[in-house]
């Protein structure tokens, strides 16, 4: 079976590449730049095409040459890059989101599977959780046109027939995270540390904002994809991640545990405090866990060590 994964060069996508290579599959990147150090070990087993999803083309003509039984639309902007540049967030979030579905439908592939994110909430929830059904009033950009782009995969789930499924993902917690993002204090902290240097988190001790290791991510889109049809009654998905969900003093008191020395300090960034406060809710992903069997895997402090297991066993994947 060929799949084609959108974002395939990025650290979430190149776990996915990873998973289904291991499965028999056939993964296909698609990126604006394919040819990464994270594959480089797999390189002859996985074909890149070098394109923008923001080119209605370049998606066509992926789609057209590959014809994958499988879209793992995993590509995109993030939050702080789309907050600076709503146009271009435009360009590759929502236009990107409609080529790929629109791609899909011309040339009759059965399944799309998007990441989304818990950035689609923000404003006005009365509840003290967060679920699939929590208002989606977002007050990142990012977040506005993830929730455009769900529901164009609701409407072509409906119109058109397309296996169309997402999941809302935390804050990703993996190694060699370079675009900025309001919660990226998560990996940097780790990282930075492991490498030596003083990290300053922007936000307040007491913050919790729900955080997932980079290969459970990966193995979430992986195991919604091949949950039975009948099964999938919610469409896009909430997950928790690591249970249960860390303030930002239990992160970096398990980083000055794994490593001594490390210097660590809190100076909350007035601006980006609110937001996070606003999603920085319990999730209730009971959904998930009925519809398709979803299971969280690794606690907080066996993700902090797998993430220092990965940085020091594959350096290069990280420059």
């Amino acid at each position: 079976m060929t799949s084609l994964i959108t974002g395939g060069s990025g650290l979430m996508g190149v776990e996915v590449v990873r998973l289904l290579l291991e499965q028999g599959e056939k993964p296909v990147v698609f990126s604006r730049n394919p040819s990464t150090p994270k594959l480089a070990d797999v390189a002859d087993h996985v074909e890149g095409i070098a394109g923008d999803l923001g080119i209605f083309s370049h998606v066509l003509n992926a789609v057209k040459k590959t014809r994958p039984d499988v879209i793992y639309h995993m590509g995109g902007m993030l939050s702080v890059p789309s907050d600076a540049d709503p146009a271009g967030a435009i360009q590759a979030n929502a236009l990107g989101t409609f080529h790929v579905l629109e791609a899909a439908r011309l040339f009759d592939v059965s399944q799309v599977l998007f990441t989304s994110s818990l950035a689609v909430y923000g404003a006005d929830i009365k509840e003290d959780f967060i679920d699939d059904n929590t208002v989606q009033h977002p007050l990142l950009f990012y977040g506005a046109t993830k929730v455009f782009a769900e529901n164009m995969g609701r409407f072509y789930k409906r119109k058109y027939g397309i296996d169309f499924r997402g999941i809302r993902y935390p804050s990703v917690l993996g190694p060699g995270i370079r675009t900025p993002g309001v919660a990226q204090y998560n990996p940097g902290v780790i990282e930075e540390c492991a490498k030596g240097n003083p990290f300053t988190i922007w936000v307040t001790p007491e913050t919790r904002i729900p955080i997932m290791y980079f290969t459970e991510s990966a193995r979430a889109i992986v195991e919604l994809g091949q949950a039975p049809v009948e099964k999938i009654k919610t469409v896009n998905y909430v997950l928790t991640g690591i249970t249960p969900t860390p303030s930002a003093a239990d992160l970096a008191d398990v980083v000055r545990a794994k490593i001594p020395g490390a210097q660590i300090k809190f100076q909350p960034d007035p601006e980006l405090q609110p937001i996070l406060d606003d999603i920085g809710r319990r999730v209730d992903d009971s959904n998930a866990r009925r519809e398709w069997g979803w299971k969280p895997g690794l606690d907080l402090e066996h993700s902090v060590e797998e993430f220092l297991k990965e940085l020091k066993a594959n350096p290069d994947r990280y420059v």
